[in-house]
């Protein structure tokens, strides 16, 4: 008897904790929307990978039942997709009043708890500062020459090639430039190593949180304990024997350490060396390479890019002579095309808030519980 009791009693609980985790509580009306299975949520089918160049078929079907802004549950915690441009804007307005930066714990594991993206208020200015320093308008201007003549002498290579294996060639190219500008790094069995960690680190990015060897998600925590720890030794070695002039990025950040009352610390430090070498590693490859995809489908702007280019050429004194910021800047078709490679390559799934306060918008309410995925 006691044990159909409490085998009762142990249904009745689970049942409890289904509703409660389907129907959260609301001052108002949720978005449309299921939250899926409890704890799991709709992460399998989040997950699930696809080989369209179109938005996420996740977000697409669920934009088609719901509407721009529907709820869903992703990795254990009920979400609002957001897909409505005015409601997105709504957000980046309130930045640290209504809304504020948030991830899931299990990315903030992969990425680090001190990654640039889950840095806040005073901090993130601080650090996104250092950043401007090196990759803002004025260190592009200092870096276009070197990224020209990288871009040549690598294309150079590839023309004796029988074959190109275009991915594999671009990440190695963009690893390769950034990691110099970064580290000094010209060593190839260094720059092998580390790209060998983060190809393991890129192959459990995106899959579920199972930390148990031989999966993905084990694989990428090992790959990115490995890079950490070759960063860290050369940030040991740097602190360790400072050079008298700034050459890398990694100087700056060595500088900025030892000044008294910095807003900087070692684990800092570390995460933002490896979150600009991840952008490296993935993004801008993965932009280039979809790039050269698209405009092989679309010969007619193929033809207008180069065109711009070859009235470049015919433009200058010296047809030798490198790029310069005058001609950059006067690209204004191959602008178009970087804006639209950019819209339609983008890496990221959605960039993550949770509401700081109870949100009300278009009818709906968005208890400060709920973290909002919002893709634009």
């Amino acid at each position: 008897m006691w044990v159909l009791c409490l085998a009762t009693l142990i249904f009745v609980s689970i049942t409890h904790w289904v509703y409660r985790w389907r129907n959260p509580s609301c001052n108002g009306k949720l978005p449309p929307g299921s939250l899926g299975f409890p704890l799991l949520g709709e992460s399998l089918q989040f997950f699930t990978p696809y080989t369209s160049s179109d938005i996420n078929p996740f977000i697409k079907q669920r934009m088609n039942r719901y509407g721009p802004i529907f709820k869903t549950g992703f990795a254990g915690r009920p979400t609002v997709v957001s897909t409505d441009p005015k409601f997105n804007h709504l957000i980046f307005q309130q930045e640290g009043e209504m809304f504020k930066s948030w991830y899931p714990d299990t990315l903030n594991e992969i990425l680090g708890k001190q990654n640039f993206s889950s840095l806040h208020g005073v901090v993130f200015k601080y650090v996104k500062n250092m950043v401007f320093k090196m990759f803002g308008p004025e260190g592009l201007k200092r870096m276009l020459s070197e990224v020209d003549q990288k871009a040549c002498t690598t294309l150079q290579q590839w023309s004796c090639q029988d074959a190109v294996e275009l991915m594999d060639a671009t990440k190695r190219m963009i690893f390769g430039l950034t990691a110099k500008k970064l580290l000094s790094c010209d060593s190839k069995e260094t720059l092998e190593s580390l790209m060998a960690n983060f190809v393991a680190f890129m192959e459990g990015l995106i899959s579920l949180p199972l930390y148990i060897p031989g999966t993905p998600y084990y694989k990428c925590l090992q790959g990115r304990k490995r890079a950490m720890k070759k960063l860290k030794k050369m940030l040991q070695e740097r602190r360790e024997k400072p050079r008298k002039e700034e050459s890398d990025f990694f100087d700056y950040v060595v500088d900025e350490l030892s000044k008294e009352g910095t807003l900087l610390n070692e684990e800092m430090a570390l995460d933002l060396m490896f979150t600009l070498l991840f952008a490296s590693f993935e993004t801008t490859s993965l932009a280039l390479t979809y790039a050269i995809k698209a405009l092989s489908d679309h010969p007619s702007v193929l033809k207008r890019l180069e065109e711009e280019h070859e009235g470049i050429l015919k433009g200058r004194e010296d047809p030798n002579s490198g790029l310069t910021w005058q001609e950059y800047k006067s690209m204004t078709f191959t602008l178009q095309v970087i804006n639209e490679t950019i819209r339609l390559a983008n890496i990221v799934p959605g960039i993550f808030r949770k509401t700081l306060q109870d949100v009300k918008y278009g009818g709906m309410s968005f208890p400060h519980y709920i973290s909002n995925a919002s893709k634009i």
